[in-house]
Formats: structure tokens, C-alpha cells, sequence
């Protein structure tokens, strides 16, 4: 049964999406009504502000109409893509929040010398971080998608299946295996570090 309704939505989408490659207004606006909720929790999930996953919820339904090809319902389900786009804006927000000068920053010569810290447990937390980030880019897109959502989002299995409309077995599934994955990289990266 969950194989014919996913069958079904992905019919669906791809109706969906033809229309709106053919400008179909009323098409974009179906679009939103089955994902604007979805779109909108994730941007909310990453930026925790209401304004700015409203901004990334309309950005991310404007490059679908100005791009409606992007989706390859070959490479996985409309919602993942979705997902997978939300996300990204959100994460490319964030950082450009996080660039902004502070409006009222202290001149560099008035600041109090700063203690010594330890530079080598810096560096290892950035090589770790960085190395992490490597290995997940390694991982199967479906299994990446939902480590992310699952570890840098806070997504239980549960959320996860309802969110991105898989089985609860498929979810743990690929969860299980993307961290098996992740973790035989990760020991076999570190071995080769410390050769």
C-alpha cells in the first residue's frame, strides 16, 4: 500500500512540475500547498527565526518556477529535493547572517590582550570538523540527507519517515548504514593521519 501512494505522489509531482515548466501558475501554487508546510519547517528547523524561513519558504518556490527542470524524479522524491534545497538556502542564510559586521564593534585596538589558548586542541577540532565534512560528502545522497536531518537537525525516525514519506524500516535502514558507512571512513581516515 505505502508503495502505491508513493507512487502516486511521485506521479503527482511530476504532473506538478511539468506545469509549472510550462508556466502554469496554478501548478506553482498546488506545489506550495503540498510542500509550503514541509518547505517552511525545515527553514525554520535550521534558522530558528519565523521572518527568515518565511524569506527562504518564498525563495526556494521562486527558483522552482524559475528553474522547474532541477528535479530529476530519476534521482529521488520531489520532497527530498525540496529538502535538499531548503537546506541549502537556509545554510547559505546563516552564513551570510553570520558574516554581517556587528554595528557597533569594538576598534581591534581597544580590545584587552586575549589569554593564550591551546592552538593544537584548535586545530584539532577544526581538522576533525573538516575531515567529518569530507566523509559525509562520501556517504549516498539518501543516506547523507538523513544523517543530516537526523543529527544536524534533530529529526527523530519518526519525523524523518512522515517527512520525507519513507517507511519507518527504510528510515532506520539507511540511517543504520550511512553511520556504519561514516564510521569505517572515519577510522580509516584517522589510521592513515596517524601513520
Amino acid at each position: 500500500m505505502a508503495l502505491d501512494s508513493s507512487n502516486s505522489i511521485t506521479s503527482r509531482d511530476i504532473q506538478l512540475m511539468q506545469r509549472v515548466s510550462q508556466r502554469d501558475q496554478q501548478a506553482l501554487l498546488e506545489l506550495y500547498q503540498y510542500y509550503g508546510s514541509l518547505v517552511y519547517g525545515m527553514a525554520l528547523k535550521v534558522l530558528h527565526a519565523q521572518v527568515l524561513a518565511e524569506e527562504i519558504t518564498q525563495d526556494v518556490f521562486m527558483k522552482i518556477w524559475r528553474q522547474p527542470d532541477r528535479w530529476n524524479p530519476e534521482l529521488g522524491q520531489c520532497s527530498t529535493w525540496l529538502l535538499t534545497l531548503t537546506r541549502n538556502a537556509s545554510i547559505d542564510r546563516l552564513r551570510k547572517e553570520q558574516r554581517q559586521p556587528a554595528q557597533s564593534a569594538t576598534p581591534i585596538e581597544m580590545l584587552p590582550p586575549e589569554k593564550h589558548t591551546s592552538v593544537s586542541a584548535d586545530e584539532a577540532r577544526w581538522h576533525d570538523g573538516y575531515l567529518l565534512q569530507k566523509l559525509l560528502s562520501e556517504l549516498p545522497v539518501e543516506q547523507l540527507q538523513l544523517v543530516e536531518l537526523a543529527f544536524y537537525q534533530g529529526f527523530t525516525h519518526s519525523e524523518l519517515a512522515e517527512l520525507l514519506n519513507l517507511p519507518l524500516g527504510t528510515v532506520k535502514t539507511r540511517l543504520r548504514l550511512g553511520l556504519q558507512r561514516l564510521r569505517k571512513l572515519w577510522f580509516e581516515a584517522t589510521e592513515v593521519d596517524r601513520d
